[in-house]
């Protein structure tokens, strides 16, 4: 099906009518606050992540050092 040149001009019309009501919504103060907030949570997931995986990576240290050095139930911790 071939689009006529009425047709073509019908549909740019339509693409920058929903451009520009998509730049008027998306540029409300609704939108910037919850985008603000959005970027804030995954700021403090992300932080939140990291101090996780330092924990861990805390946690697999110990677990490894305490395998190679296994405490002498004879002799108690050193």
């Amino acid at each position: 099906m071939a689009f006529t040149l009425d047709q073509w001009v019908i549909l740019l019309l339509v693409f920058l009518l929903g451009l520009f009501l998509g730049g008027a919504m998306f540029a409300s103060p609704k939108w910037k606050r919850r985008h603000r907030d959005e970027v804030r949570r995954r700021e403090e997931l992300e932080r939140e992540h990291a101090q996780f995986r330092k924990e861990a990576q805390e946690r697999d240290m110990l677990r490894d050092a305490a395998m190679r050095h296994p405490i002498d139930r004879d002799r108690g911790p050193l």
